[in-house]
């Protein structure tokens, strides 16, 4: 039996991993009850198991037995298991009840990544080395990858893994089993913009005795819109997004504070470097046309995403070796997302690859999108990212190691 096979055989245990994932969801870096399902998966897969300090995380090892005298070597494959503070609307039978969900499809991710360990733990004479299984708490917005290679999971074989690989599941935007990537950048960095303005306050009759903040701030969220469209190369983009605007308590009195806060998103090093000093000096000039003060924080979440050109190239070249020449699309352009994959990627070669588990009858391009209370992603995907995973990490051990 291939392992693609092995994987379909699988495939009902893994739906039903995922449903138990799905009903109990569990939100930032402390996920005991999530932790605990998957040492239980994980128990007869014979790998070297270790759990985060600062983290629920889950780490293990798989020591191939095909190396044949030759220098040790790892590949690195990840899943994040954490939820997001979103009510769920789906209506499903195993739908989420505790106030969070799994609307980001982590609940897949770390099911299909279970699923590999099991196929590679049956294959282990076909690995030419060790694979290192990444179970990552704290996706959405707490840097788990980041704690976790703090903590040494890049190293965890006893040496540095030669490149990593991850998936990430989506409701919407791609066919349901098609995996996508692209060289270079795929997800954006993402940067939290925090400003408040202060003026004087006064009566909403007279704002020509006052110094009124509210005024100012709207000219700078459209200030900074500008800016954007006419400070960066249209491609090389900058997103800003206001999501929080405060300020005021009554209809008819000019506040004295205002504030805003916004998302950032940039798709280059190049930009990330300068987008702070271009967004200080927008909303400085709209303060003094004002005259108002600025207070400016603009302080990076989440790296730039960058594909290893090498690695999704044998990512593409192993989609379709296992699942056809329909199993992989080459992605047209990035994401404005953002991923702490990242800090994977910052360290070692490696491919982030999109996997479309769009519900069959549904239209990709109209299909609840991520992070909606609606999100549903088909379970079937589940085996064909298992065997994904399998493979990438067998062919990969099996090619020459890179030149140092």
């Amino acid at each position: 039996m291939n392992i693609l096979d092995d994987a379909h055989a699988m495939q009902d245990d893994l739906a039903e991993l995922r449903r138990r994932l799905h009903a109990e969801p569990e939100t930032g870096l402390h996920l005991p009850r999530t932790q605990e399902k998957v040492l239980s998966w994980l128990d007869s897969a014979g790998l070297e198991i270790s759990t985060g300090d600062a983290t629920t995380s889950v780490v293990g090892v798989l020591r191939g037995t095909a190396r044949d005298g030759r220098d040790p070597r790892a590949v690195l494959l990840r899943a994040d298991m954490d939820a997001l503070p979103i009510r769920e609307l789906t209506g499903l039978a195993f739908a989420a009840t505790n106030g969070a969900m799994h609307a980001c499809g982590h609940d897949l991710h770390t099911a299909s990544l279970a699923g590999a360990a099991h196929l590679l733990g049956r294959h282990r004479d076909r690995l030419a080395g060790d694979v290192v299984f990444m179970f990552q708490p704290g996706e959405e917005g707490h840097d788990g990858a980041g704690v976790m290679v703090g903590e040494g999971v890049l190293d965890a074989a006893g040496y540095r893994a030669e490149a990593a690989f991850a998936f990430h599941v989506f409701s919407a935007g791609l066919p349901g089993g098609l995996f996508s990537s692209r060289p270079g950048a795929i997800m954006s960095a993402a940067h939290r913009l925090r400003v408040g303005v202060k003026g004087a306050g006064g009566h909403g009759s007279m704002p020509h005795r006052a110094k009124d903040p509210v005024t100012a701030l709207a000219a700078m969220i459209t200030g900074l819109q500008t800016m954007v469209t006419r400070r960066f190369d249209v491609f090389d983009p900058v997103v800003v997004s206001v999501g929080r605007i405060a300020a005021g308590t009554a209809h008819n009195v000019i506040p004295e504070v205002a504030e805003f806060d916004a998302t950032v998103r940039t798709f280059s090093d190049r930009t990330a470097d300068v987008i702070r000093s271009r967004v200080e000096e927008t909303l400085a000039g709209v303060a003094s046309a004002h005259g108002v003060e600025v207070e400016v924080r603009l302080e990076q979440e989440a790296l730039l995403t960058a594909n290893s050109a090498s690695e999704v190239r044998f990512a593409a070249e192993v989609a379709q070796a296992v699942l056809g020449d329909g199993g992989y699309r080459p992605m047209a352009h990035p994401l404005a997302a953002s991923e702490d994959f990242s800090r994977v990627l910052a360290h070692v070669p490696g491919a982030f690859i999109a996997l479309g588990a769009t519900l069959p009858g549904l239209d990709p391009g109209t299909a609840p999108n991520n992070h909606s209370p609606y999100a549903d992603f088909d379970s079937r995907v589940l085996s064909s990212a298992a065997a994904m995973y399998a493979e990438l990490a067998i062919r990969r051990l099996a090619a020459p190691a890179p030149r140092p």
